[in-house]
This record gives C-alpha cells, sequence and structure tokens, in this order.
C-alpha cells in the first residue's frame, strides 16, 4: 500500500536537495494533479503547498514556479477535455469512473448548475477538479470558454497553491 505521508515527505526533500528540479517537478504534479482519474493518486495539493514554503525558505524563484504550477494545470485539464470530447459517454465505461460513477454523477450536476464557470470554479474542489473538464469535453462544451476559463483558473490555482507556504514561512520566521 502506498504510505502518502512518505511519498510528500521523500518529494519535499528531493526537491529541497535539487532544487533544479523543482519547476519540472512542480510541472509534473500540476498536470498530474489536473489530469482525470490520475489525480485521484497523486496528493499534489499536500506537495505544492509544501514547495511553496521551500520557494521562500530555499531563495527558489516563486514566478517560475507557478507559471510551471499553472502550465501543468492547464495542460491536464486540456487532456482530461480531449478525453471526455473524444470519448464522449464511453468514458463512463474506463476504470476506476466505471467502478466510481458518483464522480461523474456529481460532476455533471456541478456543470449543468455553473455551465461555463464550473471549469473556473471546479479547479478549487477536490473531486470536482479533475472530472469537470473530462465532462466539458462529453458534452463537448465549445474550445474557446474552455480554454479561457482553464488559463484564467489555473494562474489563480496555481497562486493558491504555492503562495501560503511562502507566506507561513515569513510570518512564523521559518
Amino acid at each position: 500500500m502506498l504510505d502518502f505521508g512518505s511519498l510528500v515527505s521523500q518529494t519535499l526533500a528531493f526537491v529541497q536537495q535539487h532544487q533544479q528540479w523543482t519547476v519540472p517537478l512542480v510541472f509534473a504534479l500540476a498536470l498530474g494533479e489536473s489530469l482525470a482519474v490520475i489525480s485521484l493518486f497523486i496528493p499534489a495539493t499536500v506537495l505544492l503547498l509544501g514547495v511553496g514554503a521551500l520557494i521562500e525558505a530555499s531563495g527558489i524563484a516563486f514566478w517560475p514556479v507557478w507559471f510551471a504550477a499553472a502550465a501543468g494545470a492547464v495542460v491536464g485539464d486540456t487532456i482530461s477535455y480531449a478525453f471526455g470530447f473524444y470519448f464522449k459517454d464511453g468514458a463512463r465505461t474506463v476504470w476506476p469512473l466505471s467502478r466510481r460513477p458518483d464522480l461523474l454523477i456529481v460532476g455533471e450536476a456541478f456543470f449543468a448548475r455553473f455551465g461555463v464557470w464550473s471549469v473556473a470554479i471546479g479547479r478549487f474542489f477536490g473531486p470536482a477538479r479533475a472530472v469537470v473538464p473530462l465532462i466539458a469535453g462529453v458534452l463537448a462544451m465549445r474550445q474557446v470558454p474552455f480554454q479561457l476559463a482553464n488559463v484564467g483558473s489555473a494562474g489563480l490555482w496555481a497562486f493558491v497553491m504555492l503562495a501560503p507556504g511562502g507566506a507561513a514561512m515569513k510570518m512564523f520566521g521559518w
């Protein structure tokens, strides 16, 4: 069984020891966090918050790491959208969605309620984060509104994930 606590501590230790890998690692974490299904297995939220603290403590430049997180999130949502657009209702039959139909039901209800805003809002809510882009694809949402919501929310989301750790480091003098 995968020990998430150990994974988090090992990943953060790796970032601290190999700062040159921070940008690609953050891109990969944000990508994984934004991919439908894959996001269920990656504790990226905790890792990104931790990396935010390491940025401040280690003197790593914030903006390249922020850009990597935003870009990873955009790419992940775009892939999830494309998967939904290509497979349509067949996406429901793919594991683990075939075993967790509740994820799609919640995502569809969220999308029905908020429309294009669900892409932006959904990025900030756990289970909806990775299924809303998939559902947007299944429902054939137009590409331009999807990408506007995707890119705009990714920048804000990346800031929200990374900035609190750095702020805490400054506030508490760690």
